[in-house]
């Protein structure tokens, strides 16, 4: 089971740079004078977590937000109620408009969001444990990328592989021209 851990976080991880995932990106807002804000929903603030462990990172984190509920969506990122209805919380419209939702509740340059079934319940045919949906606000630009990390592993190994893939999502993005 540990082994499997680790191969699914080299998975993401970074190869060359000696700085961790979250020193790398701090790096790329600050030289990009760029601030971020993060939604939360799977990851239960583990990404914002590990994104403030570095020190200075007041200086481009504005607004972390942990939504786990529905309400919280929709009161907190203005994510609509009937999208919600529509496609449920665990979905690329709802993790686009957490992303967005977030980025204009902030003010900030980029929005990011996370969605899915971290398990150990709450899966379904359609919708298996380990399903997560990532959100990326920049400018009026929205992505999503979903991301299945298999019903196999635990809650914790989801919500770390989730973390560790957002973060690196990010700084692929921040490293783009």
């Amino acid at each position: 089971m540990k082994a499997e851990i680790i191969s699914k976080r080299k998975k993401y991880s970074l190869k060359k740079d000696k700085d961790s995932l979250e020193k790398v990106i701090g790096k790329l807002l600050i030289s990009k004078k760029l601030t971020l804000s993060v939604a939360e929903s799977c990851t239960g603030g583990l990404i914002s977590k590990r994104l403030t462990d570095v020190p200075g990172s007041s200086k481009y984190i504005k607004l972390n937000a942990i939504t786990y509920s529905n309400k919280a969506k929709n009161l907190l990122l203005k994510v609509p109620e009937t999208l919600l209805k529509k496609y449920g919380a665990v979905s690329s419209q709802v993790a686009a408009k957490m992303a967005a939702g977030i980025k204009e509740l902030s003010d900030t340059d980029i929005g990011l969001s996370v969605t899915g079934i971290a398990g150990p319940d709450g899966g379904s045919e359609n919708k298996p444990i380990g399903l997560v949906y990532f959100g990326l606000a920049k400018g009026k630009k929205v992505k999503t990328k979903k991301v299945y990390f298999g019903s196999n592993s635990s809650r914790e190994e989801i919500r770390w592989l989730a973390s560790q893939f957002a973060l690196n999502w990010l700084r692929q993005e921040l490293i783009k021209k």
